[in-house]
C-alpha cells in the first residue's frame, strides 16, 4: 500500500520523526540507501548514532504493526504525498557543515518527485539551503517547478532525546515554506501530530530559527562553565551559585555546567554557518568564543583528575580510572561529539588505565583500541584509584557511588554536597 510520507534519512532525527507520524496513523515509510541498513533496521537493529537508547527492537516491531515499512528501494519515494528529508550534515574537516547526504537525497527524491508533493528538510543547514541548494537540486532532477508545482519548506528538528516531558506531539513545530502555500502544506502536514504549529515568514527564517536556537544552548554552557572554573578557584560552590540564582522569576534561565558540550547540534558560527559558494561569512564572535570556552572543558576535567589524585597521593601514570556515563547526554546512547572521548584520550596518554560504565553503550573505543567495561559500577568503583561521574544516568545512585568509590569526581553537581568531589 503507498505509503503518506517517505522519511530519508533513519538515524537521529528520521527514526523519532518517523515513530511520532506511525504513532498518529500516518502511514510511514522509512527509505536508507543502504540495504544491509535497512535490513538491519527490519531486525531490530538500531544503526550506530542513532540513538536514544530508548527505541528497542520491541518498538520497531510495533511500528510495523502500526504500518511503518523500511525500504533501500527509491521508488517508493515516488509513491508518497509528503517526504522528509532527515540525514545527518556533521561538520567537515573545514569546520563547515557537510551537505553530501542533503545532496545525494535530493537527486534520489528528484527522480521520482510528482506533482502536488510535500518536501521538507528537517537537517541542520546553514540558512539558505533550503532556496539555494535543496531547490535546484529538485527542480532540476524532476523538471518540476518548487511553489508551482510541488510544495517545499525547512522546519527545524526539535527533538531531545531522553526527555520525558516533551515529545513530538507537545514541542511547538517551526515551518517555514517557500511560498504562503507551501507553508500551509507543511502545517498541514505537521499538524497530525503536533499540537502547535508555528508559521515562519520563510524557508531562510526557519533555517536561522535552529541557528539560534542551537547557538543559545552553547553560549550559555559556556558562560556557566566559566562560572564553575571561576568558582573553584575561588573555593565558592557553584552548584549552590546556581541553585539559588534560578529563583530569581525573570531574566534568569538556569543552565548547568559540564564536561562539554556534545550533540548532533553543532554550535553554528561564521566558520561553517555559510554556503562557501556565495562567500557569506557572517561573525558570530560570542558564538565563537563559547566554542573556545566549551572545548575547553574535557581538558580541564582532566587536569582536576590529576590534581586530585596528587592530592590523595597518587599519580595518573598508571592509576585506574573509571568514567561513568559516556553519552552526550544522561539517559541516552548517543555518543555523537561526547566530551568523554576527549577527556579519556588525554587520561590514556597520561598513563591512566582506564575503564568506564555505562547502561546504554555496550562497546566504547578510544585511540583505536576497545576500552574495558565494568559489569558492576559499584564493584568497579570500589576498585577505582578514581571515579569520574560524566552523565548523570538515572540508574546511578550518587550516595552508593560516594560510598564504594575511593575517590569520586562528580562533573554534574546531581549528588548533596560533601558526598563527592564537585566540578
Amino acid at each position: 500500500m503507498p505509503a503518506d510520507l517517505a522519511v530519508i534519512g533513519l538515524g537521529h532525527l528520521g527514526i523519532p520523526l518517523a515513530r511520532a507520524a506511525t504513532a498518529a496513523g500516518v502511514r510511514t515509510v522509512g527509505y536508507d540507501p543502504d540495504p544491509r541498513a535497512a535490513h538491519d533496521l527490519r531486525a531490530g537493529r538500531l544503526p550506530a548514532g542513532s540513538g536514544e537508547g530508548l527505541l528497542s527492537a520491541a518498538e520497531l516491531r510495533r511500528m510495523a504493526s502500526q504500518g511503518f515499512r523500511i525500504t533501500a528501494d527509491p521508488a517508493e519515494l515516488g509513491r508518497v504525498r509528503t517526504a522528509v528529508i532527515c540525514v545527518p550534515t556533521p561538520l567537515g574537516d573545514d569546520r563547515r557543515l557537510d551537505l553530501s547526504a542533503v545532496g545525494e537525497a535530493a537527486r534520489t527524491l528528484a527522480a521520482r518527485l510528482r506533482p502536488h508533493t510535500t518536501v521538507l528538510l528537517e537537517s541542520t543547514v546553514y540558512p539558505g539551503t533550503t532556496e539555494e541548494f535543496l531547490r535546484p537540486l529538485l527542480e532540476e532532477g524532476s523538471g518540476l517547478r518548487a511553489g508551482r508545482d510541488f510544495h517545499l519548506a525547512y522546519s527545524p528538528c526539535r527533538h531531545d532525546p531522553g526527555n520525558r516531558a516533551h515529545g513530538p506531539a507537545n514541542t511547538p513545530k517551526v515551518i517555514g515554506g517557500l511560498t504562503p502555500a507551501c507553508t500551509e502544506a507543511a502545517a498541514a502536514f505537521y499538524g497530525r501530530f503536533t499540537e502547535k504549529v508555528v508559521r515562519a515568514r520563510g524557508t531562510r527564517e526557519a533555517e536561522t530559527v535552529k541557528v539560534l536556537e542551537t547557538n543559545y544552548r552553547h553560549v550559555n554552557i559556556a558562560l556557566v562553565n566559566e562560572m564553575a572554573v571561576y568558582c573553584h578557584d575561588l573555593g565558592v560552590d557553584v552548584w549552590d551559585v546556581v541553585r539559588c540564582a534560578e529563583t530569581k522569576p525573570f531574566g534568569f534561565q538556569s543552565f548547568r555546567p559540564g564536561p562539554g558540550v556534545g550533540g548532533h547540534g553543532v554550535p553554528v558560527d561564521h566558520g561553517h554557518m555559510a554556503d562557501p559558494q556565495r562567500g557569506l561569512g557572517i561573525p558570530l564572535r560570542m558564538v565563537e568564543l563559547a566554542q573556545q570556552v566549551n572545548g575547553r572543558m574535557p581538558g580541564y576535567v582532566t587536569r582536576r583528575c590529576t590534581a586530585l589524585l596528587n592530592e590523595y597521593g597518587k599519580s595518573a601514570r598508571g592509576a585506574h580510572v573509571l568514567l561513568l556515563g559516556v553519552g552526550y547526554k544522561a539517559d541516552v546512547a548517543d555518543a555523537e561529539g561526547s566530551p568523554a572521548r576527549e577527556i579519556a584520550s588525554r587520561l590514556i596518554e597520561l598513563g591512566a588505565r582506564l575503564s568506564y560504565h555505562d547502561p546504554y553503550v555496550t562497546r566504547w573505543r578510544v585511540l583505536g583500541r576497545e576500552v574495558a567495561r565494568a559489569d558492576s559500577v559499584y564493584e568497579a568503583a570500589a576498585d577505582a584509584d578514581l571515579t569520574v561521574l560524566l552523565q548523570p544516568h538515572r540508574t546511578y545512585d550518587l550516595q552508593g557511588l560516594s560510598v564504594k568509590a575511593q575517590l569520586l569526581l562528580d562533573t554534574r553537581g546531581v549528588g548533596p554536597a560533601g558526598t563527592a568531589h564537585r566540578l
